[in-house]
């Protein structure tokens, strides 16, 4: 008789301008975990945040839910305080770690008490930047949503005469934008996966040379090819070491569970500065979080597999 199948509910889709990632990376959850093991109830949210069942019925459908819903919605803390209200385990990190990771300005601030570099950066608002005096801002400047993911609405600037067009395209996403200093450099992400006996290690490091872009934009992330990425990074043990340690210290910064994936630049300046961390990185063909898992000789499958154990560790030492 084979034992019972956990039953996990997988949640993807939502009202965010990443619907589309969270369909793939839903897909290829789908694909790869362990069918034997899980039985997996698709849970489709709609793009008005409309659910196909009503939410409290959740706990009498699964065991646990996999949250596979990238921006807004779902990597922002809201998804994650619907399920602790409904007192059910959920994947990734917990609602506090998953609104701070999210919001921009407030993480650098996290990274920066944690002794991490950031690249120098303002907000602007939307009541507010028709006023601003765009003079101000040293280019070239990135300009990015304070609180989305997967590149949406990111610019690089380079003139001051597109600076406000640029705000402008963030504010459409966002109620306030970020402009940062331009950092050149080498880009990498290291992934952060959690264990057993509830501390964390880093995976190997990834090196990402954009081929279409002059920065690791949206469509350098999902478009096959627009990128290259290389993992291991093809680096001294010293420098991977040195991301290894930083990813692993902003993945604690923001008390992420689970796993996670900071992105970072090595500056031509020597200085590695922190970007973001992503609570519920990208699990699509494309994404860096199961190349670095595969690197280190863990499967989709078991990666998968870990995520799902540690959302019951946490669920147990909390309840």
């Amino acid at each position: 008789m084979k034992p019972q199948r956990t039953r996990v509910a997988l949640l993807v889709g939502g009202p965010s301008s990443e619907h589309e990632v969270s369909l793939s990376s839903g897909r290829v959850v789908h694909k790869h975990i362990d069918h034997d093991k899980y039985e997996v109830i698709p849970i489709v949210i709609g793009r008005k945040g409309d659910w196909p069942i009503e939410q409290k019925q959740l706990p009498d459908v699964a065991d646990v839910a996999f949250v596979m819903m990238h921006g807004e919605y779902g990597e922002d803390g809201t998804i994650q305080e619907i399920l602790r209200d409904l007192n059910m385990p959920y994947t990734w990190s917990d609602v506090m770690a998953s609104s701070l990771a999210m919001n921009k300005p407030l993480s650098y601030r996290a990274f920066r008490a944690h002794g991490m570099d950031t690249p120098e950066s303002k907000t602007v608002s939307r009541h507010n930047f028709h006023d601003i005096d765009y003079e101000i801002f040293d280019l070239p400047a990135i300009v990015k949503p304070a609180d989305r993911g997967s590149s949406v609405g990111v610019s690089l600037v380079r003139r001051i005469s597109d600076l406000k067009d640029a705000v402008e395209k963030a504010l459409t996403h966002s109620k306030t934008a970020m402009v940062e200093k331009f950092i050149p450099g080498k880009e990498f992400t290291c992934g952060v996966l959690d264990d057993s006996m509830g501390g964390a290690f880093p995976l190997p490091v990834t090196q990402i040379f954009p081929r279409t872009s002059n920065f690791f934009d949206y469509h350098a992330k999902y478009v096959p090819g627009a990128s290259h990425e290389v993992t291991p990074a093809q680096i001294s043990k010293e420098e991977a070491e040195r991301i290894q340690a930083t990813a692993l210290r902003a993945h604690q910064a923001v008390g992420a569970s689970g796993a996670s994936r900071t992105d970072m630049i090595l500056g031509e300046d020597g200085e590695l500065y922190v970007l973001e961390v992503n609570t519920i990185p990208g699990m699509t063909e494309t994404s860096l979080l199961p190349q670095g898992a595969i690197a280190h000789g863990i499967s989709i499958s078991e990666l998968l597999d870990r995520i799902i154990e540690s959302a019951f560790i946490r669920h147990k030492s909390i309840y």
